[in-house]
């Protein structure tokens, strides 16, 4: 029983018996191995020269006794007359050559390259040495070193050949995978070309049966209200579906049509059918200009183009056989596959636009006073106010319509209210139309009601200037604000104090609400990176997304699921939070050292440049679709500091292509996407 409850340990207990015993009787081979070492040890000490510590080179006794290397003892003695050991006095007369020492140094030396010098070296030292060697064995040592050789050369022609051939395995491997890429990708354009093709031409066929039956309506006024109505029967369901279609004529050229061909009727029939004809010939040669202007665009971003085209089919590639099976009845009733229809409207909306035009331009401010930068710029709940603050210190609110259609003279803010700091940033309240919220430069975050024109909350708790605020969306008393002292707040309007509180390493720049969620906040910091916060546990980000080289300027979404954001490296980037990955990098205005501003709606980016310039880009392409240059060439002329303005702020009115745009001159532009 006892040595079962100790067996686990009593094999090792024996194994260092043994070894002891084995150490006891090899005990005088290895205490001659430990002499041996140490004897050699001191020998290789005495062999050192006291000076310079090294091997004793020309050995040289003095009257003393001593050795010392020939050059160190006669450098020493030019500066002292003693001895470095003993101290005794020494001249350079008291010097002899020690040859016994010599040579004992060459044997130690000998001894020293033979235990640690490679075979060749040792042969190298023996000839030098003066080893005698016979022509013999200097015939069987060159053959077989060139024996030896042959055979370095052959594992090493074999290790090359190996080499090539791993590469040109993994190049052909690539290569067959670019292959099968691109076959793939070339079926994907064959199966798109044949459903395009098919749509066109039934998209051709109901145009010339339309054609023909509005010329018929057009030559027989009588038969109007039955032909109406059979082609509003026959064709009305073809034209709604088709709507989208490439290559299909817009709703809105038919219903002009239609207006026209009725107000004709009252007219005599061959100037009715003369006029109708060329009004549909001078149409069709707009149709023709406009399909050349969007042609040149498509060509212009065509790698760009080809890149979305290519991603979105293979995307629906990639997707589940069973979802496939799904929607196979739809794909066969439109004729178009998910991925091609997905690339059809980013075709469409990219080329619909091709420049930004001006409807209508405003001063913010004096133009030649340096405190006119308009720092925010922001719509109401319903686009029919817009607000504006900067460094004048003062919210401006400006009726829309009348900024459009009333004189550039007569621009005047219906509401003005003035602060005690600088402001960075406004935001509207999303429920409560009159409500507008504004950070500054002293930190304090204020909540105004517009039509009081009065403070309704002063929040004070920053330490530093405040960069951003924002109204949740989804929540109208709740807002959120980032400030220089590093710290995320989040505030409600029914209380005085922050009801959270996010402690962070670096200056905060930009927050933003999730519209979809009150409780999921994204942070740009001056750590180059975005923070995608969880208010229900913040001791740690949902996720944390990097890319940018430089401080994280403006974060927005497009959506729910879709993060933009802008940083001081001049590109744009696009996230994805829910997959918590990167989609899209965008590249085109400059921006190194300034807030130039950053707005998204469903389909487009815009942002300023330091060339005082703004930019408009799709989601979906990387390049600019277009762009709008402030001031004009005589004026930048005439102005020296004209290099020095920039776009400081943008706004989207919702989902339309007008957008509001000013600079750190203080000129507001009201802009508009063009053909």
């Amino acid at each position: 029983m006892v040595e079962s409850s100790i067996g686990g340990v009593v094999p090792a207990v024996k194994g260092e018996v043994m070894r002891r015993m084995g150490d006891k009787e090899e005990g005088g081979s290895v205490r001659d191995e430990e002499v041996g070492t140490v004897t050699e040890w001191e020998l290789d000490r005495e062999l050192l020269c006291p000076i310079c510590m090294q091997i004793i080179k020309d050995a040289f006794l003095t009257a003393c006794g001593h050795s010392f290397c020939y050059m160190c003892i006669v450098t020493h003695l030019h500066n002292k007359s003693d001895c470095p050991c003993c101290s005794h006095y020494l001249t350079t007369s008291q010097l002899y050559p020690n040859f016994l020492l010599d040579k004992l140094l060459k044997k130690t030396s000998a001894r020293q390259i033979s235990k640690t010098a490679s075979p060749v070296e040792q042969f190298r030292h023996s000839l030098e040495q003066g080893c005698e060697v016979s022509i013999k064995e200097l015939d069987a040592l060159l053959l077989m070193l060139s024996e030896k050789k042959r055979k370095l050369e052959q594992e090493e022609a074999e290790r090359n050949m190996q080499i090539l051939l791993d590469f040109l395995q993994m190049l052909r491997k690539q290569k067959v995978d670019e292959l099968n890429e691109v076959q793939h990708d070339l079926q994907y354009i064959k199966q798109d070309l044949n459903s395009v093709e098919r749509h066109r031409i039934d998209l051709y066929r109901a145009r010339d049966r339309y054609s023909v039956k509005l010329r018929m309506l057009a030559d027989d006024p009588i038969g109007k209200k039955p032909w109406s109505s059979s082609t509003d029967r026959n064709f009305g369901g073809l034209f709604s579906t088709s709507r989208n279609a490439p290559g299909g004529l817009p709703t809105g050229n038919l219903t002009y049509k239609k207006v026209d061909s009725k107000a004709q009727i009252g007219s005599p029939g061959p100037q009715r059918k003369d006029t109708s004809i060329s009004e549909l010939n001078s149409q069709h040669m707009s149709q023709s200009g406009l399909a050349v202007v969007r042609k040149k665009h498509v060509n212009a971003q065509f790698n760009d183009l080809q890149e979305c085209y290519l991603q979105k089919r293979r995307q629906l590639a990639n997707k589940s056989r069973v979802k496939e099976e799904k929607d196979a009845d739809v794909v066969q009733r439109e004729g178009y596959s998910e991925g091609l229809a997905d690339f059809q409207s980013v075709l469409s909306t990219f080329t619909r636009y091709s420049r930004l035009r001006v409807i209508a331009e405003l001063r913010h401010g004096d133009l030649f006073h340096s405190a006119n930068i308009v720092s925010s710029i922001e719509f109401d709940r319903d686009d029919e106010l817009f607000a504006t603050a900067g460094v004048s210190r003062r919210i401006k609110v400006f009726d829309f319509s009348s900024v459009v259609n009333e004189p550039a003279d007569a621009h005047c803010p219906v509401v003005e209210m003035s602060t005690r700091s600088k402001l960075s940033c406004l935001s509207w309240n999303k429920y409560t139309k009159n409500h507008i919220a504004s950070s500054d430069y002293d930190g304090i975050v204020t909540v105004w009601d517009v039509t009081t024109r009065q403070s309704v909350m002063e929040y004070e708790e920053h330490e530093k200037r405040a960069w951003s605020v924002d109204f949740s969306r989804t929540e109208p008393s709740m807002l959120v604000s980032g400030s220089d002292d590093c710290k995320v707040k989040v505030w409600c309007t029914k209380q005085e104090a922050s009801v959270l509180n996010i402690d962070m390493k670096a200056n905060i720049c930009c927050v933003k609400y999730n519209p979809g969620s009150s409780v999921h906040i994204a942070v740009g910091s001056a750590d180059h990176h975005i923070h995608y916060y969880d208010l229900r546990n913040t001791s740690q980000p949902v996720h944390i997304f990097s890319g940018h080289r430089k401080a994280v300027s403006y974060v927005k979404f497009l959506s729910n699921n879709e993060l933009a954001s802008a940083s001081t490296d001049s590109t744009l980037r696009l996230w994805d939070v829910k997959d918590n990955l990167p989609v899209r990098t965008l590249r085109g205005h400059t921006n190194e050292k300034n807030f130039v501003g950053l707005s998204v709606n469903n389909e487009f980016l815009s942002c300023g440049s330091e060339t005082n310039e703004v930019f408009v880009y799709h989601k979906a392409i990387s390049k600019p679709v277009t762009w709008h240059r402030f001031g004009s060439p005589e004026i930048d002329e005439a102005d020296e500091d004209a290099g020095s303005y920039f776009i400081s702020a943008v706004c989207w009115k919702s989902d339309s292509p007008t957008m509001l745009a000013a600079n750190s001159q203080g000129t507001i532009k009201v802009l508009v996407l063009a053909a």
